[in-house]
């Protein structure tokens, strides 16, 4: 392995790890309504949308109440998305004068942005107008990533109130996360974008002759705005087709550290947000280690094996002494590609700098299987840290189990209601995929959009549905999505992936809130030593192995092992 791509990642993990405890703790501060320093800027804002709303901010809701409101919100932004894409022929801020999109597309979109997915079937500079990508998509970006960062504070909220009928309401949650939390993150992410060399500007696309003579056309628009909350919303759709691989939007390596810091920041930052919910600084801790563990193994993997070089190339006696570097940006090179897709897929952001669908057997599998975890190395802006609190919680029952008694978690009884919906929430997802991966697998209208064959293409349709039920947006680029099948199928995956795992982990949050605590006996199982850490990662590797394993074999992993005989797909 090189030395720049050892470093990088370390210089990335420990500037994470800076960055968590202020962070975090400027976010439990503004989640639990104190005095932070932007209240001179952002209260008055704060103020006139509750007065827009009619709402009393010290009203709390039910689960139930706080669920109802959250998908209210979520299918008026879908419908409201929608029509802002069938209409922006007729508006204005088009200066290249796209025309409606087309239903299915329309509505594959509309439901990717407004569930933190970001999945992209359409060439972002041929197909949405400037007004589209500011007024639709950019708004989806910071109001999906509140949506999530509230179901996160709503369920610590359950874990720490005691005969509780309420978890906090959701309009003041998602109003205080994108006003204290995001815009002025991305603010300043945009600025520092922008004095990188990305573009942001409101005009349409020029033509230009490039040095061979040849005419080209030159793309502009608001960019650096919406690449900033892409990243730190962990949402991941381009403004341009080509996504952190287009020089606008990721210049040079600067550029891509920044970027890559944006995706796991506010992730890994709510473990310290964690910390002060609850009051327990190792709790937040164990979550961040065992967070960290797995991004870790899979950075490291993913790094190796594309330094490895492609076996085939090997076996012709070719020497790959950079390592594969097919779909790769030679500006950021092998180490800084993968890096990003380990931290891509790991996040539910699916920004991408390079081709995934490039990458090794080996490569591409770790991707795929950074999303079939769960996201929870260290998943999206409040999806990772309350996905990896239902796999605390399952561990808790497991260790119960273990000793022959009832489990507790932070004072509350795990018990058979709570340990169900825990599984409900962990199983949506690989039910999701499975079932549709297998449909498309058989279906013409599922296989007609495969580019390869065998293995590799059973690869491509198993990360497309990966992508889309995990909210994470990355594509394989060896299929072609922009299908009625699966911009419908696609739009069902993206929803269920979404809704039915925050409905039950609100369920969850109202059934912990109304339980009273106990105190910690001498058969309490501790959540906060590294031998809990360990327990953890491992639930989470075995849930997802077990799921998972069979076909993953024969996928990527017969895939790698066929490339050593050098046959290709």
């Amino acid at each position: 392995m090189l030395v720049p791509d050892l470093v990088q990642p370390l210089a990335l993990l420990c500037a994470v790890a800076l960055l968590t405890p202020p962070l975090g703790g400027y976010t439990a501060r503004v989640m639990t309504g104190q005095r932070t320093f932007l209240e001179p800027l952002a209260r008055p804002v704060e103020r006139l949308v509750y007065r827009g709303l009619r709402l009393r901010p010290g009203h709390e809701q039910t689960w139930k109440a706080y669920a109802r409101s959250l998908l209210a919100f979520s299918l008026a932004s879908i419908a409201g998305l929608l029509l802002l894409q069938r209409a922006q022929g007729l508006l204005p801020g088009n200066p290249d004068g796209f025309g409606a999109v087309a239903p299915a597309l329309a509505l594959n979109t509309a439901v990717s942005f407004v569930t933190n997915t970001n999945w992209q079937s359409y060439l972002g500079e041929q197909t949405m107008s400037h007004l589209t990508q500011m007024a639709g998509l950019a708004t989806q970006n910071f109001v999906s990533a509140g949506v999530g960062l509230a179901v996160a504070v709503a369920l610590v909220r359950g874990l720490t109130r005691r005969r509780a009928a309420t978890i906090g309401n959701f309009w003041v949650d998602l109003t205080r996360g994108v006003l204290f939390v995001l815009l002025p993150l991305s603010l300043l992410l945009a600025v520092a974008l922008m004095a990188g060399g990305v573009v942001q500007n409101f005009d349409g696309s020029r033509e230009v002759t490039t040095v061979g003579g040849a005419p080209r056309p030159l793309p502009g628009g608001p960019v650096a705005s919406q690449e900033a909350i892409k990243e730190l919303g962990t949402n991941g759709g381009g403004f341009y087709n080509a996504n952190s691989a287009h020089p606008y939007e990721n210049p040079d390596p600067v550029t891509n550290f920044l970027e890559l810091l944006a995706l796991l920041a506010v992730p890994f930052a709510l473990t310290a947000t964690y910390v002060r919910l609850v009051g327990s600084r190792r709790q937040g801790w164990a979550l961040f280690a065992a967070m960290a563990v797995l991004w870790a193994a899979m950075t490291a993997t993913v790094v190796v094996a594309e330094q490895a070089g492609n076996p085939i190339v090997a076996r012709a006696g070719v020497d790959q002494a950079g390592g594969n570097m097919e779909g790769k940006e030679t500006r950021f090179g092998v180490g800084a590609s993968a890096l990003f897709a380990a931290a891509t897929t790991g996040t539910s952001t699916g920004a991408v700098n390079s081709s995934h669908d490039s990458y090794t057997a080996a490569g591409g599998l770790v991707p795929t299987a950074q999303m079939l975890l769960g996201e929870v190395s260290p998943g999206g802006v409040g999806s990772g840290l309350y996905s990896m609190l239902v796999f605390v919680l399952l561990a808790v029952f497991v260790a119960g189990l273990m000793v022959g008694r009832t489990p507790e978690w932070l004072g509350k009884k795990v018990q058979a209601r709570e340990v169900k919906l825990a599984g409900l929430a962990i199983l949506v997802m690989p039910a999701v995929v499975l079932v549709l991966t297998g449909i498309a697998a058989v279906l013409e209208v599922g296989t007609s959009a495969r580019f390869n064959q065998g293995p590799y293409g059973l690869t491509e349709i198993l990360y497309a549905f990966t992508s889309m039920a995990n909210n994470n947006g990355s594509a394989f680029a060896g299929l072609s999505g922009d299908t009625p099948f699966y911009n419908l199928t696609g739009s069902l995956a993206m929803l269920a992936g979404r809704f039915l795992p925050i409905l039950a982990v609100l369920a969850i949050a109202g059934g912990l809130a109304a339980k009273e605590r106990v105190p910690a006996g001498p058969g309490t199982f501790p959540t906060h030593t590294p031998l809990f850490v360990g327990l953890l990662v491992g639930v989470v590797v075995v849930v997802g192995a077990l799921t998972f394993f069979p076909v993953l074999a024969l996928g990527p992993i017969v895939e790698q092992l066929l490339q050593g005989t050098g046959q290709l797909f």
